[in-house]
């Protein structure tokens, strides 16, 4: 530094001037340093990639109307998913995710590639959540049905349902089905499985053979819900009623 203010011709003065002038201009200069730093970035990221100032610019406009593209089309899903679970689980992780992307443009790149996926994934646990939900409401509802299923196999259930859909499908009311009622206890004990083994005769309404009953349905042998089905088509079809079968059956022990 000595030796260059020696070998200088500018006298001493005005080199201390100067010198004196630039730290002053220093203490003025501060808010500018963000963006000189900025620059300077953007020199470096423009030196080691070979672009130019200009191909950077772009290159960033196109990195952020990718991301807000993305944050639009990550609030429409995550909306719509969070509307159609909202009844079933707790959205409220969602919902406050959602509002943070509500104002992606007012982000930087940084805060809004975080935000959308902050919003990804509590869209997921949703998700996630709610399919869990609904397994426990199909195994629950499974459940249910198996008590039911077991409930009208026995013989207080078997009547239960005999007496609702002799009703609902044919109209006969009490009076028919206390002739129902004494036919069936006398074929089978209203018990679905069993059979004669002189005859062949099969379940509830005694059916010869048995495989008759799968017009009804396929769990006949499992089903007294489908054996009363076919037993009272039976006897609407072969006798008009269950009183009259039950009379035909007092006369010749048979029906």
């Amino acid at each position: 530094m000595l030796r260059t203010i020696r070998n200088t011709s500018l006298p001493l003065g005005r080199i201390v001037a100067g010198v004196a002038t630039a730290l002053a201009t220093a203490s003025l200069i501060g808010p500018a340093l963000a963006q000189q730093q900025s620059q300077t970035e953007t020199k470096q990221i423009s030196e080691s990639t070979g672009m130019h100032h200009e191909q950077l610019s772009v290159y960033e406009g196109i990195v952020r109307h990718r991301l807000e593209a993305e944050a639009t089309k990550t609030l429409a899903s995550a909306k719509t998913t969070v509307a159609a679970r909202a009844a079933k689980v707790d959205t409220s992780a969602a919902k406050t995710a959602i509002a943070g992307l509500d104002d992606y443009q007012q982000l930087d790149d940084s805060n809004l590639r975080a935000t959308i996926d902050k919003t990804k994934t509590a869209t997921a646990a949703v998700v996630t959540a709610a399919a869990k939900k609904d397994r426990e409401i199909a195994a629950a509802a499974a459940a249910a049905a198996a008590r039911a299923a077991a409930l009208a196999n026995t013989p207080s259930g078997a009547q239960a349902t005999a007496r609702n859909l002799a009703s609902s499908l044919h109209g006969w009311g009490d009076g028919e089905f206390s002739c129902l009622s004494n036919l069936w206890q006398k074929e089978s004990g209203w018990n679905y499985q069993a059979y004669n083994a002189g005859s062949g005769a099969t379940g509830i309404p005694q059916a010869l053979p048995g495989s008759k009953m799968a017009t009804a349905g396929s769990d006949w042998q499992s089903n007294a819900s489908t054996q009363i089905k076919w037993g009272l088509d039976y006897i609407a079809r072969s006798y008009g009623s269950p009183c009259s079968a039950w009379s035909h059956s007092q006369s010749v022990n048979w029906y």
